[in-house]
């Protein structure tokens, strides 16, 4: 009876395990929300450009930003903070120009939470 029990427990372990854990990358990302879904379709007018396509043909590419907010440090080596990089945007840094005048609060506020989002 005790090998009987042992038996049931290990495949109840099991169970757990596969759908506890082993199913666990099945689950899809949570929605964007609307100001990262704005945020989402001001990086791909105004970012992509460069930092995705590459369409102008830069001869020094554009670092890629997929996973910005995973590193401890922005592109530049600056540490990646909120304020760094909403400076960088807004002065300019290296080739890539100042974009400064040319985004609202709201807009900037909208491209970091998508960036944020390591760009999914």
């Amino acid at each position: 009876m005790a090998w009987k029990i042992a038996g049931w427990c290990v495949v109840c372990t099991g169970m757990v395990f596969f759908w506890g854990i082993g199913l666990a990358g099945c689950h899809s990302a949570p929605a964007l929300s609307p100001a990262e879904l704005a945020g989402k379709h001001l990086y791909s007018v105004r970012c992509a450009h460069c930092h995705e396509d590459n369409d102008l043909a830069l001869k020094k590419v554009p670092p890629n930003l997929h996973g910005l907010f995973e590193r401890k440090t922005l592109p530049s080596g600056a540490v990646a903070t909120d304020a760094e990089l909403r400076r960088v945007i807004l002065t300019g840094k290296g080739m890539m120009p100042a974009f400064s005048g040319r985004f609202s609060e709201e807009q900037m506020s909208n491209l970091v939470a998508y960036l944020k989002t390591g760009l999914r």
